[in-house]
C-alpha cells in the first residue's frame, strides 16, 4: 500500500466501518487497502460493461412489445 500517494476522507455508516475494520483485522489488510481493492474491482467491472456494450452495439434491438409478441407466438406465454 506504500505506493498510494493521495488521501481522501470518506464517511461510512458505523456498521459498515466496523465490518471493514473486522475484515481488515482478519485478513491483515489495512482498511485503506481493502477500500482501494474494492474500488479497483468496481472500476474494472465498469470497463468490462463498457466493452460489452461496445461489442454489442451493432446488434439489433427489440422493443418490449416485440419480445412479448414473439414469446406469445412461440407458445411461451
Amino acid at each position: 500500500m506504500s505506493e498510494l500517494t493521495k488521501r481522501a476522507t470518506i464517511y461510512f455508516d458505523p456498521e459498515i466501518h466496523r465490518a471493514m475494520k473486522v475484515k481488515s483485522a482478519l485478513t491483515n489488510i489495512s482498511v485503506s487497502e481493502y477500500i482501494d481493492k474494492a474500488i479497483r474491482r468496481e472500476l474494472t467491472e465498469e470497463i468490462e460493461d463498457l466493452q460489452a456494450f461496445e461489442e454489442r452495439a451493432d446488434e439489433p434491438s427489440f422493443s418490449f412489445e416485440q419480445v412479448l409478441l414473439d414469446l406469445k407466438a412461440n407458445g411461451k406465454l
